[in-house]
């Protein structure tokens, strides 16, 4: 950076000063993990030296105070070290569609993205939604949210699969318990450094006057795009902004990711394959239940983590399943050596 000429290429050097800071973003962390064990280790040799008493108990008790806090930090740093995938660290594509069942799943889905938005909400992350198709009585039948913020792709790609709900039905005059599905999509944003070749000849575009729920968002003329990739039968749609030429860039983005993805999990598939793994990554593969009724419990089938406080859940407190499906722990492993 020193170098006279290093502005001379600007994109050039844009793209050093975002390595440098993405590697400022892993270095730091770490010199700050080093310098809080060694402070550490000085406490502990003031409160072991103390001879008065009540300062020595207040001495160890700061000490307490400050593994605990440090302890936490090492958490976070060592959960950011199964984020090192290229793109997990950019901005996503978040989809939810219902399944099988009718209005029962549209209100499922629509339950579900509540609670993703609330847990974007804790994490400091932002969201707005990008497409949304609303049911014909109730709930939502798809919508897709674009998550903006630091390893937002990173910490929702995980979620992928199918969420299944047992509860009481709210429109069953009967009471009866019924089930409901709801499948989940996540792709990275991608920048215009990833190369995905598509053709026009290969896309189909339509146009459509853009709704939202409670008649949010409505124009009178045809502004929302819906793309669809002939070939692979992607379907991408945005009805975000108010300019026809936005919402096609936008929608024409969401497919290069989608495509993009597709790629990858072909490719992890035939690794799975060669090396005999098990928990092959597929679309539509179950990945937790929310049991409301007869008992309350919230299960993921791929780590065995589970909880009783379905309304915490349900309100955004879904770090304990994303966390440990980051860090790799299989069922039955909770020291997480998978």
């Amino acid at each position: 950076m020193s170098e006279p000429d290093f502005w001379d290429n600007k994109e050039k050097a844009q793209s050093m000063m975002e390595e440098i800071s993405s590697l400022r973003g892993k270095i730091e962390p770490f010199r700050q993990l080093e310098q809080g064990v060694d402070d550490l280790e000085v406490l502990k040799e003031l409160a072991a030296e103390e001879s008065n008493l009540a300062e020595r108990e207040k001495t160890i008790a700061e000490v307490e105070t400050e593994y605990h806090r440090l302890e936490a930090k090492m958490g976070e740093f060592e959960l950011l070290q199964f984020l090192s995938n290229p793109h997990d660290k950019v901005n996503a594509f978040f989809t939810i569609h219902s399944g099988a069942g009718g209005t029962e799943s549209c209100d499922w889905t629509d339950m579900l993205m509540r609670m993703y938005q609330r847990w974007i909400e804790r994490r400091g992350f932002k969201s707005e939604i990008v497409d949304i198709q609303l049911g014909d009585e109730a709930g939502i039948k798809s919508v897709t949210l674009k998550v903006e913020g630091e390893y937002a792709f990173g910490y929702l790609q995980n979620e992928r699969g199918v969420h299944r709900l047992v509860r009481i039905s709210p429109f069953d005059s009967n009471k009866r318990r019924h089930t409901s599905f709801a499948s989940i999509d996540c792709v990275p944003e991608l920048d215009d450094t990833i190369e995905i070749e598509i053709r026009d000849a290969d896309l189909e575009v339509d146009t459509f006057r853009s709704g939202g729920k409670g008649g949010q968002n409505v124009n009178k003329v045809e502004t929302a795009v819906r793309i669809t990739h002939v070939p692979s039968g992607v379907v991408a749609a945005c009805q975000l902004e108010r300019s026809q030429a936005q919402n096609r860039a936008t929608a024409l983005n969401m497919i290069r990711s989608k495509l993009y993805q597709i790629e990858l999990d072909k490719q992890r598939a035939e690794s799975d394959r060669q090396y005999s793994e098990k928990g092959e990554i597929a679309w539509g593969s179950q990945i937790r239940n929310y049991v409301f009724q007869p008992y309350q419990m919230v299960k993921d089938l791929r780590t065995g983590i589970e909880t009783s406080d379905v309304q915490g859940v349900m309100d955004g407190n879904l770090d304990a399943f994303i966390h440990a499906s980051l860090r790799g722990i299989e069922r039955g492993d909770s020291d997480g050596n998978s």
